[in-house]
């Protein structure tokens, strides 16, 4: 059986390397200016980005300060419906201080023509990743 990809999946996989090759240049040229990514819980992370700038240059660039540069993410499946979204599952890993963090997580993407506008992430353990991530 021959598997087509869908190109909302393709953009989703390709945002996916872009993040975990650090290239935000790429990772932006893909996203509207008004692009919104919508951080889960109760941590110095959490909340709502508003702006392609204010993505990669605040949520983007706060977690690589935070996590030293250990933050990894490995992509394990994307799902389009065709009419606009995409969900993706992934798996993260990152260190802060004397502590480490494994969980699985997935981002709930919105697309306009070929560019993502909305990002809605999701953890397996919110009380966790607050607990990580701390208050600051």
């Amino acid at each position: 059986m021959t598997h087509h990809e869908h190109p909302h999946a393709a953009l989703v996989r390709r945002g996916y390397e872009a993040f975990s090759s650090g290239d935000m240049e790429t990772l932006g040229s893909m996203m509207t200016s008004d692009c919104t990514h919508h951080v889960p819980g109760e941590s110095q992370i959490s909340g709502h980005y508003k702006g392609r700038d204010n993505v990669l240059g605040g949520y983007y660039r706060m977690l690589g300060e935070l996590s030293g540069g250990t933050l990894r993410v490995e992509l394990k499946g994307v799902y389009v419906d065709g009419r606009g979204h995409a969900m993706a599952t992934h798996r993260f890993f990152a260190e802060r201080g004397d502590r480490g963090i494994e969980m699985d997580g997935g981002l709930f993407f919105t697309v306009v023509g070929d560019k993502i506008s909305d990002i809605d992430e999701c953890v397996a353990d919110i009380t966790e990743t607050d607990s990580f991530w701390g208050t600051g």
